[in-house]
């Protein structure tokens, strides 16, 4: 037990250690500032620059950078589509594998693009390794670019400055921070074990005399930006929880500190940006003190282990189901925890098999999306809460609602309130339609309480950018079940996705408009502790308020049930 929770503390303190030094370095990079790949980077970026025709000292307004955004991606998932589509001609396909459903791979596609990554496929016996490396590989560079380019524009924003050059900063993010990291890491997990290869799936000869065929490709490459642009796809079935993916403890921890380094680095870089390094602390300790409670509440709910199982054995066992033993429950716990605070969706273990004390910590998660929330976009919901916090302050005590020296209008509260209202909407909806209508239920292995779960999830993973699953909807096999799942969970990975964009970049667009208010004696102070305990009060109520029916049907009334030993 001991042991466990150790594991647990060393992550956290590295994670606490490294924050500041990567924020800075991620603040530099988009400050245009000097870095140590100025010597390296800058050739290299003038030519991508003039090749594309960006000038890089252009900036955009709202709607261009939006523009920016919206073509640039559309783009990218026309051209995954059809390098997945027509995979069966392409190099690198030593399986042999054809063509997916079209609407599998139109799935695939827009989760991808989407930084989401959620899979109703298995990688190993899909998609060739063109396709994992040429098309998922690639989108996964620029849809984690592309989230942090938004961040650093509504930052940007939110402090008085121009939202800057969309294609600029996704190069940077590229060529700065993604890439380089990425290829230190993927060498680091190579030399621990995982597989960088080409070479056809093996088929090797076993102690009983049968065959046994071992998938493999290029895992590494594929693993290590999968983690750091909290992509969270495996090139596996099972995910991180395969032993190519993730062999060992030191595999997993570099994983885990490359899936959580870029969301809480930005909190720091808000606060370079802002010229604010204390509140940016407050941020910082207030998101990570929500985080550790909730890793608290997981991780001891899996040691004391499932009620109805103990009783039979007649001692406590840890919940060792769905867990991979070179993990083991403190691991799968925090790391259930991190992959749906981070918005990651990687797994190294099976989420379904989480007691209902897990389920509700990452449902809570993928609901409230500040813990730490998204690719650049979690420090925008974020700083969404700061200035909703602010506004409602305001009122209270008759002060002209102010963030940053720019009071706060009608129009910054209706953006900031389309992004709050469209992540239940993208979740809740579709899930009344899934539960509400007998086809979708051939794919629910579990028409309780925990069906509840497993069909929310699906969608709250969609809406949230998460990708991952309860997995238990069937929805990788056969038609009809595929064709719904697939179909239904684009509306919230669209709708979850690039609204919430549109309305941080014209919301930031409009505050860096705004002409700076003198401060004076009662103008409210952001950068207290009074002030963001205020924050993360009204974060979790509101985030309970809107959800807490659904927690109520599903983890909760799970819990309670177990606990009666029924």
């Amino acid at each position: 037990m001991g042991q466990g929770f150790l594991q647990i503390g060393l992550t956290l303190c590295i994670v606490i250690l490294i924050t500041p030094v990567f924020g800075r370095y991620i603040a530099n990079v988009f400050q245009e500032e000097r870095t140590v790949l100025d010597s390296l980077m800058n050739p290299i970026e003038r030519i991508i620059y003039v090749l594309v025709g960006v000038r890089r000292k252009e900036n955009m307004s709202g709607w261009q950078y939006i523009r920016a955004v919206l073509c640039s991606n559309l783009f990218m998932g026309i051209v995954v589509y059809l390098l997945i589509y027509f995979q069966k001609f392409l190099p690198w396909n030593p399986n042999g594998l054809g063509a997916p459903t079209w609407d599998t791979v139109l799935h695939t596609t827009i989760s991808f693009v989407t930084n989401t990554d959620q899979q109703h496929y298995s990688g190993e016996n899909t998609l060739s390794y063109f396709s994992q490396v040429a098309a998922l590989g690639f989108v996964m560079f620029t849809s984690a670019a592309t989230g942090l380019a938004v961040g650093i524009a509504f930052i940007r924003g939110l402090t008085g400055k121009k939202l800057g050059n969309f294609y600029v900063d996704l190069i940077r993010a590229i060529t700065r921070i993604l890439l380089p990291i990425s290829v230190i890491g993927a060498i680091a997990l190579l030399i621990l074990g995982v597989p960088q290869t080409l070479g056809e799936t093996l088929a090797v000869r076993t102690l009983e005399g049968s065959t046994q065929y071992i998938a493999r490709g290029p895992v590494a490459s594929f693993e290590m930006i999968k983690m750091l642009g909290d992509n969270g796809g495996g090139f596996f079935g099972v995910n991180s929880a395969h032993p190519l993916e993730n062999p060992n403890g030191a595999t997993n921890l570099i994983e885990a500190i490359a899936m959580i380094s870029i969301p809480a680095a930005m909190i720091y870089v808000y606060g370079l940006f802002a010229n604010n390094i204390k509140q940016a602390w407050l941020l910082f300790w207030m998101v990570f003190i929500i985080f550790v409670v909730l890793v608290g509440i997981t991780a001891t709910a899996e040691l004391q282990g499932n009620p109805l199982v103990n009783a039979t054995l007649g001692m406590e066992y840890p919940n060792l189901e769905g867990k991979e033993l070179r993990f083991g429950w403190a691991q799968t716990a925090m790391w259930a925890v991190m992959t749906t605070a981070t918005m990651s969706g990687a797994v190294n273990g099976m989420h379904d098999s989480l007691m209902p004390q897990g389920l509700f910590s990452t449902l809570f998660n993928l609901f409230l999306q500040i813990i730490w929330g998204g690719q650049g976009t979690g420090i925008a919901y974020l700083l969404i809460y700061v200035m909703l916090a602010v506004f409602l302050t305001g009122l209270t005590v008759g002060r002209t609602p102010e963030f940053l020296g720019r009071k706060i209008e009608k129009r910054q509260i209706v953006l900031a309130s389309i992004v709050l209202l469209i992540h239940p909407i993208a979740v809740l909806i579709p899930s009344a339609i899934a539960l509400a209508y007998p086809f979708s239920f051939s794919g629910i292995t579990n028409p309780g309480f925990h069906g509840i779960s497993q069909v929310v999830y699906e969608y709250a993973s969609a809406a949230a950018n998460n990708g991952s699953g309860l997995a238990g909807l069937a929805n990788s096999q056969p038609a009809p079940t595929a064709l719904w799942w697939n179909l239904s969970c684009l509306f919230p990975l669209l709708a979850g996705r690039y609204i919430p964009i549109i309305a941080i970049l014209l919301l930031a667009d409009s505050m860096s408009r705004k002409q700076t208010v003198p401060e004076t004696p009662s103008t409210l102070k952001t950068d207290s502790l009074l002030f963001t305990s205020v924050t993360a009060g009204i974060a979790l109520i509101l985030g309970v308020l809107t959800f807490f029916p659904v927690l109520a049907l599903g983890p909760i009334a799970e819990g309670f049930k177990l606990a009666s030993g029924s």
